[in-house]
């Protein structure tokens, strides 16, 4: 005859040792549940890394970059001084292309185009080789300055005009010439990227034109002005 399991109990014969069916399933669900909640903890972590990395980042965007201002109205012609610039934080989102962040990435150029106070200065507002780039299309591109031998040209053109560059031969401003002038034309549609100021003192004088043209032809326009007339006709 079959006797049933007897249960063993503990050694003060109170309890039985073996395990009941509710400890079966609490020694299988335990495991899960740490696990569980190990993913749980990660995930807050990660999430509070998360939301402390945003705040940095939204933190720099509102403090702004260092970025170059006009300290005052500037116009074409104007060298700049440290006085003429000054260093300000605008938001990333609001910088041109472009934009100077360094007073020393201007001072002593010259500027191309009328400037407001408060204004950002960028590398177009100011010759170099982005203006002449931008200005005559070509990426060696350069910028020649030539003297008119009509002045009155250069009272009527403005930065931005397109204009051809010619050269007269047999030019003499006393009359005395034996050949009448014949005119070469050196460049084409060149660029007017400044046209120094008239004198502040009432007093005639040349005015600088400053042409932006590829290489090759800025270098025969260049060489050209120092020996013959020259003059430029307006598109």
């Amino acid at each position: 005859m079959a006797h049933a399991p007897s249960r063993r109990r503990d050694p003060h014969g109170t309890r039985s040792l073996a395990p009941s069916l509710g400890g079966r399933l609490g020694a299988r669900l335990r495991p899960d549940l740490i696990r569980s909640d190990t993913a749980r903890r990660t995930a807050a972590v990660v999430l509070v890394l998360i939301a402390v990395a945003l705040f940095v980042r939204d933190a720099r965007v509102a403090a702004g970059e260092p970025v170059v201002v006009a300290a005052r109205d500037l116009t074409p012609g104007d060298v700049l001084t440290d006085a003429d610039v000054r260093i300000v934080d605008r938001p990333g989102s609001e910088l041109p292309q472009g934009s100077v962040q360094r007073i020393d990435g201007v001072t002593g150029r010259t500027v191309a185009a009328p400037v407001r106070g408060g204004e950002i200065l960028t590398d177009l507002r100011v010759l170099g080789p982005r203006l002449a780039a931008a200005a005559a299309g070509s990426p060696d591109a350069r910028v020649v300055p030539v003297r008119l031998t009509d002045t009155g040209v250069a009272d009527v053109i403005r930065e931005g005009d397109r204009v051809d560059v010619l050269t007269v031969r047999g030019h003499d401003t006393g009359g005395s010439t034996a050949t009448p002038p014949s005119a070469t034309v050196l460049a084409s549609d060149a660029a007017v990227v400044l046209v120094s100021p008239e004198s502040s003192s009432g007093t005639r004088r040349e005015r600088i034109v400053m042409l932006a043209l590829p290489a090759s032809e800025a270098g025969a326009v260049a060489a050209a002005s120092l020996t013959d007339a020259i003059t430029v006709t307006l598109h």
